[in-house]
């Protein structure tokens, strides 16, 4: 087969399980399942289904979740015309689809592909499949230009009410060329695994910077400068430093969540329920406000390894970050995945109240300031490893030694 298969957990018993392949996007049947979980420490001969496994665990709330999204229940006047196509999935590329939408809704960006489509079409290479410049145009023009969102005609319409199945959607393009392009050669999105859109986004950002047409770079948008602060806690001296980033990364403050009683008492009847094998309450989510992760961004976090170079040692220090410039667009990402104690990432599973206006004057960098002294612009010395020293070592001995017991022979 070649590729990997999902199981859903739990539905596993002595007769086998519901096993999904997402490269043949359906569900298949594993007839060695009994060896493969056996590989992973599972011994199908004694599990059973549980009756409240994915099934009703997962699925439910989040065919409520989508419920909402889709604004189930209301009626909803059909958008045509440009700037209002859909991108089809393709089997978990939700990522890149929405990324994008997102990006072809600015106007540097349609400006630098979509309004130089003549151009880019001309000096195309012959293999234009495999031209980024040329990808992003045509994907852009998909989006932009209305062709592929037009409301149906009138005969159509009629056609549908009369069989009852007037159901007003838009079919959308399907990005299967570009996605081959921009995924070749990365491991992950070159897969049908889920993947991130932050991660997508700068992977993004770096193909628009690497084949820009001449000196126009639509990415600049996202750019900013980040001051970084670092501070010696022995002598209090201080280095500034600045890099390049294209999106604020925000903790999820899971600490300043506004409903801590619903989520203990969540908790303990969830676990009440998992014992007596009774259906599980209803979800409760950790409700953080967004101006806690941005207060957790701006605190000041402790620098493992720091070196000194005041004191020429190891000593304790403190990094903050601020902007030193601001993009036109600021990106932003809530941190939500992190890892437990066995290394597995998880994710928080939280709902965050996003406002309307984001007032971020507050994180602008001020410089060096009066009072300040700056730590010594010196570099940590180069350790060696003691492996590294003895090959060393061995190398210069076999240099001095044996050009001279050369010498002593010929003589």
């Amino acid at each position: 087969m070649g590729y990997p298969l999902a199981v859903k957990l739990g539905t596993i018993t002595p007769d086998g399980a519901d096993v999904y392949s997402f490269q043949e996007e359906e569900p298949v049947l594993d007839p060695h399942l009994a060896k493969h979980l056996a590989h992973f420490g599972i011994d199908m001969l004694h599990m059973h289904g549980t009756e409240n496994g994915l099934r009703d665990n997962d699925i439910k709330p989040r065919v409520s979740e989508w419920e909402v999204i889709q604004e189930t229940g209301t009626k909803l006047k059909p958008m045509y015309g440009p700037g209002y196509t859909g991108l089809k999935n393709l089997g978990n590329s939700c990522y890149l689809s929405s990324v994008m939408q997102a990006i072809f809704s600015i106007p540097e960006f349609q400006r630098a592909y979509v309004g130089n489509l003549p151009r880019i079409f001309d000096y195309s290479p012959l293999d234009p499949t495999q031209d980024f410049n040329t990808q992003m145009t045509k994907l852009g023009h998909g989006l932009l230009s209305g062709q592929y969102s037009k409301p149906p005609v009138k005969s159509e319409l009629i056609e549908q009410v009369m069989k009852e199945e007037h159901k007003p959607q838009q079919n959308g393009i399907s990005p299967r060329m570009f996605k081959a392009f921009v995924s070749k050669s990365h491991p992950e999105f070159s897969s049908n695994r889920q993947q991130d859109a932050q991660e997508f986004f700068l992977h993004l950002v770096n193909l628009v910077e690497r084949n820009r047409i001449g000196s126009e770079n639509p990415s600049d948008v996202f750019r900013f400068l980040v001051e970084e602060r670092i501070q010696c806690c022995q002598t209090r001296k201080v280095r500034y430093m600045e890099r390049v980033d294209y999106l604020m990364q925000l903790p999820v403050a899971m600490e300043a969540a506004t409903n801590k009683d619903e989520l203990i008492a969540y908790e303990l009847t969830r676990r009440e329920a998992e014992a007596n094998r009774r259906p599980l309450p209803e979800l409760v989510r950790a409700k953080i406000p967004f101006s806690a992760c941005l207060q957790a961004f701006s605190e000041p976090e402790n620098v493992d390894d720091f070196w000194s170079s005041a004191l020429q040692a190891k000593s304790a220090g403190v990094k903050t970050s601020r902007f030193a410039s601001f993009p036109e667009y600021l990106v932003v990402q809530i941190k939500k995945f992190t890892f437990g104690l066995d290394w597995v990432p998880k994710k928080f599973d939280v709902s965050i109240d996003m406002p309307d206006l984001l007032d971020i004057s507050h994180l602008r960098a001020r410089g060096l300031q009066p009072g300040e002294e700056e730590l010594p612009d010196i570099n940590p010395p180069i350790v060696i490893p003691d492996d590294s020293k003895d090959r060393l070592m061995n190398q210069l001995i076999d240099r001095m030694y044996f050009p001279r017991v050369l010498q002593l022979l010929l003589v």
